[in-house]
């Protein structure tokens, strides 16, 4: 999922966008503050969003919450059985970041499909394409 989600923020089409990985426990404050938009991607661990991930959210909050608001951001959760928990989760963090959802999120539970795949690829090249020149 990943992969697709990063073959679509940098397909040839999308020009000017500068795509930056970063993995949940080496992602910094500066980094977010930084980027002009986020991609946020989990596994559902428990019915929640991995630990992983919470710990750069709860890292990022507060040094962050006052001059990021409104950027965009997209994400993609894949679960085992239910993602439900990881959705709220997401959901509620980056509303009180004042984020701005720009592409649907991309949920899948069980092995991603063909279909999961493609959206995936939608969803990276989605975010990407808003931040063209």
């Amino acid at each position: 999922m990943l992969e697709a989600v990063v073959s679509g923020a940098t397909a040839p089409e999308i020009e000017n966008v500068e795509v930056v990985r970063r993995a949940a426990l080496s992602a910094t404050a500066t980094d977010v503050l930084n980027a002009d938009a986020y991609l946020l991607g989990t596994p559902a661990n428990l019915g929640y969003i991995s630990g992983a991930l919470k710990h750069f959210l709860d890292q990022i909050y507060y040094p962050c919450l006052d001059d990021t608001q409104g950027r965009p951001f997209g994400y993609y959760v894949h679960g085992g059985s239910d993602v439900t928990g990881a959705v709220r989760a997401i959901d509620s963090i980056t509303t009180g970041l004042a984020w701005r959802r720009a592409a649907q999120p991309v949920t899948v539970t069980g092995e991603p499909g063909k279909s999961d795949i493609e959206a995936c690829w939608e969803l990276g090249a989605t975010l990407a394409a808003g931040l063209m020149d």
